[in-house]
């Protein structure tokens, strides 16, 4: 079963809550956490990971805080989520190095790409922008 774990929830909450703040409007992961209600320390780690592959800027000292690295309107649902959950499979058949001795005659391979390709379509479709303004 795909689920998304507490830190995927805690990270959109996080993000959607950056994404509904003014452009070059900072804010204190502190802030974020309580608002969000979300352990401080777990946000803050979450965050940590997001500045280091651009998702958020962060910045140190007095006036310091963390915003989103881009606008919200080029932030997918999915980029969120593949950031902290790992690419979107369903099933270990779709693993790249996976080797599975039923593939070649798989009836539910297909399936799988098929369930795959349309979770990412539908988390493609949805950037924080639109998640903000609901």
């Amino acid at each position: 079963m795909m689920e998304l774990t507490r830190k995927g929830e805690y990270a959109i909450r996080g993000m959607v809550y950056l994404a509904r703040q003014k452009s070059g409007e900072t804010a204190q992961v502190s802030e974020v956490a309580r608002a969000v209600e979300v352990p401080p320390a777990f946000l803050a780690k979450i965050f940590q990971d997001f500045a280091r592959i651009g998702l958020i800027r962060s910045y140190r000292g007095s006036g310091g805080g963390v915003e989103l690295g881009r606008p919200a309107d080029q932030i997918t649902l999915r980029e969120v989520v593949e950031a902290v959950e790992g690419p979107i499979i369903p099933n270990r058949c779709l693993m790249s190095d996976y080797q599975c001795e039923q593939d070649p005659a798989c009836q539910v391979h297909p399936v799988w790409r098929k369930v795959q390709t349309q979770v990412i379509r539908i988390l493609d479709g949805v950037t924080l922008l639109e998640l903000a303004r609901k």
